[in-house]
């Protein structure tokens, strides 16, 4: 993973301004990070008794930090949290669980896809932080090289050999786009 090269960013007219789009980085972030928690915890009601339950439970810990960390942004920067956190609760949750019970390597494309989502969101978020929002870029991007370890994780775990492996990816990283972009605004 390369750093990012930081390109300010142009407001148009009738876009939010950069105080607005910090806030809604942090809102969503929060959101993916919480909704990432409940897929590792519903992936673990399945199959965390089994071969690749420490491998989940390492993963969650580190989504769960990073869910803390966003927590705590919200709180400091008195950000309102997405509306939408009982939807990602119970929709994380089942598809963790949905993904586990078709099968481990099933629950791996599930994490592969996920990460690929966040890695091109989180990229996307650290080239228009600008200095002033040092702190803000590197915690993305240390969260970013996290999630992409999940992603290669999920690959040395025969994601690809998951039954119906490209609809399944496709599927779910629409699911990530949709619920990014809801979440920065409700």
């Amino acid at each position: 993973m390369s750093q990012v090269q930081y390109s300010p960013p142009v407001t148009q007219p009738g876009e939010p301004d950069q105080a607005t789009r910090i806030t809604r980085m942090i809102r969503v972030d929060h959101a993916g990070e919480y909704g990432a928690e409940r897929i590792y915890a519903g992936q673990l009601a399945v199959l965390g008794r089994g071969a690749k339950g420490d491998i989940l439970r390492h993963m969650k810990e580190q989504e769960t930090h990073h869910k803390q960390v966003f927590e705590a942004l919200v709180a400091r920067r008195r950000v309102r949290p997405t509306a939408l956190l009982p939807i990602w609760h119970v929709a994380g949750f089942a598809l963790g669980a949905v993904t586990a019970a078709i099968g481990e390597r099933a629950a791996m494309a599930c994490t592969v896809a996920v990460e690929e989502a966040i890695d091109e969101h989180y990229a996307a978020q650290a080239a228009v932080l600008g200095p002033e929002e040092g702190e803000l870029r590197d915690t993305i991007e240390q969260f970013r090289a996290e999630e992409l370890e999940h992603r290669d994780i999920g690959l040395a775990n025969e994601a690809e050999l998951a039954p119906a492996y490209r609809a399944m990816s496709r599927v779910i990283k629409l699911g990530c786009r949709a619920a990014i972009a809801v979440s920065e605004i409700l």
